[in-house]
């Protein structure tokens, strides 16, 4: 699935965080973005797409996760392809689905997302945890927690780490109603900020967030 020019919806109105120039990846030999381009400001930014058509493998790009056969990322004046580490210090991404933090705690977790961000937030992460009911989890091992808890924790670590660009995948995936109705409003906050870059993905966009731009990759 070639994605020469998606769709893209957008309310820019602030210089870049993150600009996208001449980006090319192949999945499995199958060329999937080509000759890709995009800007990336201050604010929340949605991907969506259906199954399979690259929002997953959009997001790793993004982070600095996967190779790109060319093209350039830059973010904040620093070029992923020149000093990939300095690029990736200024990121937050996890992926839900890891098991590779499961032998940690919550409170542990958050120690080393607390090491890696100079921005680290420890006063929101305290009402992070307050919000999203995790209190009860803290010093339990990642892996005891259920898939939402888990998600919950990714979510804390990614809001109060201060990295200047945050991606999350499918926020609201197996929350309960009142942690989404909490995490739409921080993204609703998140939404006003003009140094801070959101990226985050899923099938609909969120309700209640006032989005800088969409970026449609088809169904």
């Amino acid at each position: 699935m070639n994605h020469l020019g998606p769709a893209i919806e957008t309310s820019i109105t602030s210089s870049a965080v993150l600009t996208v120039e001449g980006l090319n990846f192949s999945y499995q030999g199958h060329p999937l973005f080509i000759n890709f381009s995009l800007r990336i400001p201050a604010g929340v930014t949605f991907i969506q797409g259906g199954d399979g058509r690259g929002k997953t493998t959009l997001v790793r790009l993004l982070a600095g996760d996967l190779p790109v056969v060319s093209g350039n990322l830059q973010l904040m004046g620093v070029i992923l392809a020149e000093d990939s580490q300095a690029y990736r210090d200024r990121v937050f991404w996890i992926d839900p689905r890891t098991d590779a933090k499961d032998a940690l705690s919550p409170r542990a977790y958050f120690e080393t997302i607390k090491a890696k961000f100079a921005g680290f937030d420890a006063q929101a992460l305290d009402t992070l945890i307050a919000g999203l009911s995790l209190d009860e989890h803290i010093d339990k091992a990642l892996y005891m927690l259920s898939t939402g808890s888990k998600r919950k924790v990714w979510i804390a670590a990614a809001i109060a780490s201060g990295a200047e660009l945050v991606l999350i995948e499918d926020p609201f995936a197996a929350l309960d109603k009142p942690s989404i109705r909490f995490i739409t409003q921080l993204l609703q906050d998140a939404s006003a900020q003009s140094a801070r870059a959101w990226v985050i993905s899923g099938y609909e966009a969120p309700e209640g967030v006032n989005l800088a731009q969409i970026i449609d990759l088809g169904d």
